[in-house]
This record gives structure tokens, C-alpha cells and sequence, in this order.
């Protein structure tokens, strides 16, 4: 199939290209035959643009980056033209460079950011020695080169001397992806490729550098392709969108156009099965069937298996290119009857006007939720689960760093419940789930069962109602990597049967392969007869994912931890198995601890079933209620951060992020092991209260408490301030040395006013500048706590209750001591 963007009869989709597709093909010869991972593809990417990509995993979409590079690994072949169009000179052919000539057009005027920073660094190598080497290689100077790191480092929002003289795992995920961004632009090139750059990031992550993508193609005149299989996440970036599907390109056009009057079935289709906050929860739906084969595609029309509108002529005729409009292709025979066939939302409103969430009932507590006046089957009160970090030599040289993983938690989890963790990766989920099924002991507070202290059964102490054997069974976990938690060298049958020998001893090997096979058509495989002797390597990523929750379920387990079970899948497949999931808990009575880092998948799940959100900060919950509340209210700021930075399938998404920044102050999350004191959350909230006995305003005070912060965990050196911050401020030493100019660089670098609107605010800052300028940084943080202490600073914030249309919920917030509400202690 080509979808022609270049037919000499139609006006040229892209008026100034940099790159153009034609008739590109890439295949790999296999013992089964030939492999076509990608199909006379044609495009055109302008000069200036921001392109994404998008699809299924397995269309075709990282083959295209690595042909866009001429980067296609051997034994697989490339037939057809990418042409280059340098700013000065004639175009070329990519495919005909020699090696010379590839090694300098990679790098120097086309780049590429790959999916795993960790994997695309030297795990023994400082970050500063990558940008020396990519510059040695390619023959520029080192000096000039590392000026333009620095810079671009900054622009990231990184401390260039802290990421150059680190080695990769010193860094977290954020920052490494950051890094290999201003690696990728080192040498200045024309175009950045990126390759699913922000998959294996959290949603403040993600949504941050979509944010520094646009500043960066400002700045650097870029030409970006941003490939990925989230279409809400590239909604906020670019300017126009190409959906793969089958190794060949189906549909292209302008942002506005794809998303509001989509032509192909698939675009349309994809639309519907992504979650995210835009679009009611009723009207998304998954894409029935699976993606071709790339040895055995379809004849004719690749998606006709698949497709509502299809017919003997798609089965047999490619449908090529139909220009919809000038700028807008779609290769599809009935592009006309697609908004009948997959329908669309009609209502343009926002997510608070068709959440289409079920009001929950009241429990006794007031807490949110289904089962009224209901006793919890698993219970945590002020758990702590905190671990010692030794290091290499133990604790010979100094004191282990401990890890608050999970500090002070309260939670219930009820009959044919369903509880979403959802925060940013380290913040405590995965263990907090884990002691909420007795996978991981608590170092502190208890953990009930029905009642029964689950440790205390286990280790045999005291009156015992309820044997620890019985509990094992009731909880279990379906762990998020179905293809790591499934053993490798064992079969379907094998795998299910283990679980069934131990706890129903009673059943003949007939009963059990019975039960397996049921199990396996009930969830969707069938027939069960084809799959039940698979290996795990011949199920696709939702057939392992079904496999692990009939291995959960054979256990009848009254509560499943299920750990991010749909991050691993691909975006169309995760509605599918939430589904599922919420269709086997109706049937088996199970309640669900459901952990995501998504909120988009988390308002579906919980939404669906009348459950609830709890959101996780540095292993403490700060918020907790109905999916109405988190997503239409959120009342603390952390939550009203993950909310802004949930990506939706709108145009105003587009606008959020082009208006600027978000409501944090600092993107990177504090060291796990040196968390911040009283709230958490203070060195990154943007409405942080100002101390009583000073007027400011809420930016002034957000950016001296940014100076306050810095001063009291990281400390000053004088020099390296005079340094790193008059350089940043664009300032100048005085001709003694003297660091004069230092006070106003720091505000400038820190964005506080050159004058407070409070005098007698402005006189303690004043003075703390001054005594960081004489190098007295412990006298300008004593000054500061004694003057500019913040509540917000001193003390944990309880959990107050509030209650609102008869809905409750806990916030963990000093900012809702001005509301009309009541302090309880538990988050439930």
C-alpha cells in the first residue's frame, strides 16, 4: 500500500521539506520467509516541523527512524530514496552515502534520542566523556563543543557540573533522558529523531519535556519526528501526525485535522481505545483483533481483518493514497463512511462534563467507596517500610542511608474494591501494595486481615483466628512485566496447573486441565486448546498479561495487587484488559489494589468500578477520593501536578503547554533517602504558604523559597556560585574579584524581584544575600529559618476529611485548614 504525499497531480502536503520518504521498504529475510517491516512508506517531513508518529507496537514506527538514518542493522535490506535537503547545496540520497559520508550526515545533520537513556550510555563512563568522544569523533573542538553541552544542559534544566561529572546511574531516569537530548543536539544538527523518548518516563517527566521539546526546536530551529504509541501524549507537541499501521503509513494531516475529523477507520479506531481524561469512559472501546504479520500481511487493505467498513474489494485491492484535502492523505477505499462506521464523542466539553463516573455510596466512615457499613479485608494503619542503603562497604565508614519508602500510612481495602495508587516511580506504590498483600513485612504498624494481624499469623504469635496459609491465598499479585513474571522454560498448562496441585490437592489432572482451559476461553483466549501448551514466547504481550490473571484467579484470592498490569501493553490493548479485569472481578468477587503511575488508566479503572484514587508522595498518600474528585477537584497540589500533566486528546492540551509552566516549581523529586522536612512536597509546590508575618506574593515567595531551599539542602560554595551563577545571569566578575554583582545574579538565576513589595521582607533577604556573598551560608540559613519559616516547613501535614455532596475524601494539605472541614488521621 503507498500513500503517495508527492503525486505530481495534487499540491505538495509540506512546502519546504528537509527529508522526503519515497517508495521505502525494508525487509529481512527469515526462516519462514520474507519479513516486510515497512512497505513502499512515502512521506515528507518540512523544515521546522514537528512530526509525530504514531501506532500500534510492531507497525513499523522505530524501522522508520532507523531508515530516516540509513541505521537499518544487518541482514535487513533498504530499497528506495530518503532524500536530504541541506539548508545550502543539492539534495541527497541518504542510501548512497559512503561510510564517510554517513558518519558525518548522522549526528551533524540528523540525530536520534533512543527509548532507553540507560542503554544509550556507557554505564562506566562520566556523562562529560560521551559529549567528548561525540565530539572527537566527528572533529569538533572539545572546548567549544562542551560551552554548547553546558548550555543546552541548562536549557534542560539540569546543572551542567553535576550531570557531566556523573556516571549514568547516579542519575535518574529524567535527568539521563535530558542528557542524551543535549547529547543528540551537541553537534548542532538540522533534524532530531526521537524514538519514544519519554516510555519509560512518569507523567510529570513526560509532560516536562514535551514542554522543553517545544523550547528547543524554537531555539534551535530543529525539524523534530517524535515517534510513539501514545497519541494523547503528542496531542500537546506537534504539528502534524502520521499513524502507521501493518509497516505502512495510513493516514497523515495537521494536528487539528486528525483529531477532529480523522478518515480512516484505524485513526479512528485508535482514538477511541486510548484512555485519557477527554473522552467519557463509555465511549472508549478497544480495537478488536490483532496486528498483521509482517511474513503473512493481508492481501489488499492491511487492516481489512480488522475493520467495520471492510468488503471483498478492501480484501482485494490496495487502497493507495486518497487526498481528503490538501494537506490531509488516508489510504483507505471508504474514508468517506469512517465517521459512521467508528463513531466519535460528539460532546466538546471537558472531562468534568462526561466523566460518565457512578456517584459511589457513603461508607460509615465517610470514606468514598461501594460496600456500605463493610468491614475492610485488608487493613493498614501507620505502616512504615524503610530500608537501609549500606552502600559498597557497608556501614564501616559511615551510617547506612535509610529509605522511607512507604512512612506513615493508613489505608482499608474493602469487599469488591477497587484502590488506584497512583504517583511518580519511587514514591512508594509497588511496596506499599506489596505490604498490603503480604509480600513485603512493614517495619512499622500493623497489617490486618479480616482482622487478623498478618504478621504476627505468620510467625506463629499469639491467638491465631485466621491461619497465614489461608491469607497467603487471598492475596496475590499480577505483577507488571507479564513476560518476566511468566517462567520461560514452562508451559501455559504447566504454569496453571502449579498453583492448583498446591491448594486444591482434591481435583484429578482431568479437573484441573478442565479449570484451565475454561479459565483460559473466559478470559478471552480461544480456543483454549491452541494456547494452553504455548510457551510464553508464543503469546503476545495481552495474552501473557490474560495467562498471569488466570494464574491469580485460580487462587479465588479475595484481593489481587495489581501492579501496574497495563503499562507494559500497548496503548490499544490496555482498555481491553481493564475490561477484563473489572468483567473477572464481577464474577470471582475480588477487589483489586490496583498501582499505575497513568491517571488516564487509573480514572478508567476506578471510574468504571466505583472506586477510588490514592495519590503517593515520597511514601506518604497526600490525597485520597472518588474518581470525580482527583480528576475534576484535586485539592492538593501534587495531584492538581499529575492531573495538569495527564495528557489529553484535545487541542487544549496543545495550548497548556505552549502557555508555559506547570504548577511545580522544580521538575526532578527529591533523594528518597534525605526527604524534605514537614511536607514533602514543599521543594516542588507552587502554592507553598508564605509565613504570616510577611506580605508576598505567592511568585515571589514560590522563588525566595527556591533560594531558601537551595541554601539549606545543598549549601553554597562561594566561588562555584560566583561562577556557575553570575555565567547563568550573564554577568560579569568586578575587576578585584570582589562578588559585588553576586546578590542580583542570585536573584535573577532564582527569579526573585530586584525588590520585594514587603520592606521588611526585603531587609531579612537582603541580608542573607549578603551573608552568602561573604560566604556565610550557615548564617543566611539560620536567618532564613528563624524569619521565612513556612508551616509547610516545620511540620507533616495531617489528613483532614472533606466532605462535599455527601462524597468524602482525605487530603493531606495545610491548604485545607482554610476550608470548612475537620481533621481525622486516617486516609481511607
Amino acid at each position: 500500500m503507498t500513500v503517495s504525499q508527492t503525486d505530481p497531480d495534487e499540491s505538495p502536503s509540506v512546502s519546504d521539506p528537509i527529508l522526503t520518504v519515497s517508495d521505502l521498504t525494508v525487509r529481512f529475510n527469515m526462516d519462514r520467509g520474507v519479513s516486510r517491516v515497512l512497505d513502499d512508506v512515502n512521506l515528507e517531513i518540512g523544515r521546522n516541523e514537528i512530526l509525530g508518529v504514531v501506532g500500534e507496537s510492531g507497525s513499523g514506527k522505530s524501522m522508520f527512524a532507523d531508515s530516516l538514518l540509513d541505521a537499518v542493522v544487518d541482514p535487513g535490506v533498504v530499497t528506495g530514496d530518503v532524500t536530504y535537503y541541506p539548508d545550502s547545496g543539492e539534495p541527497v540520497d541518504v542510501l548512497e552515502f559512503d561510510k564517510q559520508e554517513r558518519n558525518r550526515y548522522r549526528w551533524e545533520e540528523v540525530s536520534m534520542v533512543f527509548q532507553g537513556a540507560m542503554s544509550s550510555f556507557n554505564p562506566v563512563r562520566e556523562i562529560r566523556t560521551h559529549f567528548v568522544e561525540t565530539l572527537s569523533a566527528h572533529d569538533e573542538p572539545v572546548s567549544e563543543g562542551m560551552e554548547r553541552a553546558r548550555q543546552l544542559l541548562s536549557d534542560l534544566y539540569l546543572d551542567p557540573d553535576r550531570v557531566l561529572d556523573a556516571y549514568p546511574h547516579e542519575l535518574s531516569g529524567g535527568m539521563k533522558q535530558r542528557a542524551l537530548i543535549a547529547l543528540s543536539l551537541v553537534l548542532e544538527p538540522e533534524v532530531l529523531v526521537m524514538d519514544e523518548p519519554t516510555a519509560a518516563l512518569d507523567l510529570l517527566m513526560q509532560r516536562s519535556i514535551i514542554s522543553m521539546i517545544e523550547e528547543l526546536k524554537d531555539k534551535y530551529d530543529l525539524a523534530i519526528v517524535f515517534i510513539t504509541h501514545d497519541l494523547p501524549l503528542v496531542a500537546g507537541l506537534v504539528d502534524r501526525l502520521a499513524v502507521m499501521y501493518g509497516f505502512e503509513f495510513v493516514e497523515t494531516a495537521p494536528l487539528e485535522t486528525l483529531l477532529r475529523d480523522a478518515s480512516h477507520p484505524y485513526t479512528r479506531s485508535l482514538l477511541k481505545s486510548t484512555p485519557n481524561p477527554s473522552m467519557p469512559l463509555d465511549a472508549m472501546e478497544p480495537i478488536v483483533g490483532s496486528s498483521p504479520d509482517p511474513v503473512d500481511p493481508p492481501t489488499g487493505c492491511s487492516y481489512h481483518p480488522r475493520c467495520p467498513l471492510a468488503d471483498e474489494r478492501c480484501e482485494r485491492e490496495d487502497p493507495g493514497g486518497n487526498r481528503v484535502s490538501e494537506d490531509h492523505v488516508v489510504a483507505c477505499h471508504h474514508w468517506e463512511d469512517a465517521a459512521d462506521a467508528v463513531s466519535m464523542p460528539t460532546d466538546d466539553g471537558d472531562a468534568s462534563d462526561h466523566a460518565n463516573e457512578r456517584t459511589p455510596i457513603e461508607r460509615d466512615d465517610g470514606g468514598p467507596g461501594r460496600e456500605p457499613s463493610a468491614d475492610p479485608v485488608v487493613s493498614m494503619r501507620d505502616v512504615e517500610v524503610h530500608f537501609e542503603d549500606d552502600g559498597p562497604l557497608g556501614s564501616i565508614l559511615s551510617d547506612p542511608e535509610v529509605v522511607r519508602a512507604v512512612d506513615g500510612v493508613d489505608i482499608d481495602i474493602f469487599e469488591n474494591d477497587v484502590l488506584v495508587l497512583v504517583g511518580e516511580s519511587g514514591c512508594g506504590k509497588t511496596t506499599l501494595g506489596k505490604v498490603g498483600v503480604a509480600l513485603q513485612e512493614p517495619t512499622g504498624g500493623r497489617v490486618e486481615y479480616r482482622g487478623q494481624d498478618i504478621w504476627r499469623a505468620k510467625k506463629r504469635l499469639g491467638e491465631i483466628e485466621t491461619p497465614y496459609r489461608q491469607i497467603r491465598r487471598s492475596l496475590q499479585i499480577v505483577h507488571q512485566d507479564p513476560g518476566s513474571s511468566l517462567n520461560s522454560m514452562r508451559r501455559v498448562s504447566s504454569m496453571l496447573e502449579a498453583p492448583l496441585k498446591r491448594w486444591q490437592r482434591d481435583k484429578s489432572e482431568q479437573e484441573r486441565r478442565e479449570l484451565i482451559l475454561s479459565m483460559l476461553e473466559y478470559v478471552g483466549m480461544a480456543p483454549p486448546e491452541d494456547y494452553v501448551d504455548r510457551y510464553p514466547h508464543q503469546l503476545s504481550g495481552g495474552e501473557k498479561q490474560r495467562v498471569a490473571l488466570v494464574r491469580a484467579l485460580l487462587m479465588n484470592p479475595e484481593v489481587i495487587l495489581a501492579d501496574e498490569p497495563v503499562s507494559a501493553l500497548d496503548v490499544s490493548l490496555r482498555v481491553e484488559i481493564m475490561d477484563l479485569m473489572i468483567e473477572l472481578q464481577e464474577r470471582f468477587d475480588t477487589s483489586y489494589l490496583f498501582v499505575s503511575h497513568d491517571l488516564s488508566n487509573a480514572r478508567y479503572i476506578a471510574g468504571k468500578t466505583d472506586g477510588r484514587i490514592a495519590v503517593m508522595y515520597l511514601g506518604e498518600i497526600v490525597e485520597v477520593g472518588t474518581v470525580d474528585q482527583i480528576m475534576n477537584d484535586p485539592r492538593h497540589p501534587y495531584t492538581r501536578a499529575l492531573r495538569w500533566a495527564t495528557p489529553e486528546l484535545d487541542l487544549g492540551s496543545r495550548e497548556s503547554v505552549e502557555a508555559g509552566d506547570g504548577p511545580m516549581r522544580r521538575i526532578d523529586v527529591p533523594d528518597p533517602t534525605d526527604p524534605p522536612r514537614g511536607c514533602r512536597y514543599h521543594t516542588r509546590c507552587s502554592e507553598v504558604i508564605p509565613p504570616a508575618e510577611y506580605d508576598f506574593e505567592q511568585s515571589a515567595w514560590n522563588a525566595v523559597m527556591d533560594l531558601k531551599v537551595a541554601v539549606e539542602r545543598e549549601g553554597f560554595d562561594r566561588a562555584e556560585a560566583e561562577t556557575r551563577i553570575l555565567e547563568d545571569a550573564n554577568g560579569e566578575l568586578t575587576a578585584d574579584g570582589s562578588a559585588d554583582p553576586l546578590p542580583a545574579a542570585m536573584r535573577d538565576h532564582f527569579g526573585i524581584p530586584d525588590q520585594l513589595s514587603d520592606p521588611d521582607a526585603e531587609r531579612v533577604l537582603s541580608t542573607a544575600l549578603e551573608h552568602i556573598t561573604e560566604g556565610r551560608t550557615d548564617a543566611a540559613d539560620e536567618l532564613f529559618r528563624t524569619e521565612f519559616e513556612t508551616v509547610c516547613q516545620t511540620r507533616r501535614p495531617e489528613t483532614v476529611s472533606v466532605t462535599e455532596n455527601g462524597s468524602a475524601r482525605g487530603v493531606a494539605c495545610f491548604l485545607e485548614s482554610d476550608r470548612d472541614s475537620s481533621t481525622g488521621t486516617s486516609a481511607r
